[in-house]
């Protein structure tokens, strides 16, 4: 499955194995309202999918305003991805069936014929990473470095991609 060329591969790549993203939506007053959120693996569409309940304030969110964003972090690796998109609240039984993972009975005891579950679907338009080295040694070098030349290290990478282009 790949996602584009380049930098937008690169971001799927980072988050491919990140369970948990925080979402933000618009909360009915204007402001940000964010809550972790364990999601898929993305689609081969490149889109992100997330289980939730039909009865949560954040389907009502995402039906009055579509831009959500999401915020994937590996402090391990030190990878930090952010990605803005358009989402969707989908009810499709098929969707449900394929996404379906026993652990999710936790959150919905009555399993995937719960009549309160849902998906929110977030079509991925922009994305910005972080892509920084997590060795100890190379954190070291870039602070002695910093010490002796008066600059600041070049932490890793960091780049903006456009995600409905890559499509």
């Amino acid at each position: 499955m790949t996602h584009g060329s380049g930098n937008a591969q690169k971001v799927y790549d980072m988050i491919n194995d990140i369970r948990v993203a925080m979402m933000t939506t618009v909360d009915t007053d204007g402001s940000l309202h964010s809550r972790p959120m364990h999601g898929m693996k993305p689609d081969a569409q490149g889109d992100l999918w997330f289980f939730t309940r039909a009865s949560a304030p954040k389907v009502g969110e995402v039906e009055r305003e579509h831009a959500v964003n999401l915020a994937y972090a590996d402090p391990k690796e030190q990878n930090y991805v952010s990605i803005s998109g358009r989402a969707q609240i989908v009810r499709d039984r098929a969707r449900i069936e394929q996404f379906w993972s026993e652990p999710l009975r936790a959150w919905f005891p009555r399993g995937k014929d719960d009549p309160d579950i849902a998906l929110v679907r977030v079509r991925p338009e922009k994305a910005e990473y972080w892509d920084s080295p997590s060795s100890t040694i190379v954190h070291m070098v870039g602070y002695a470095k910093a010490a002796l030349t008066g600059k600041p290290p070049h932490p890793g990478e960091n780049a903006k991609v456009d995600l409905e282009t890559a499509r």
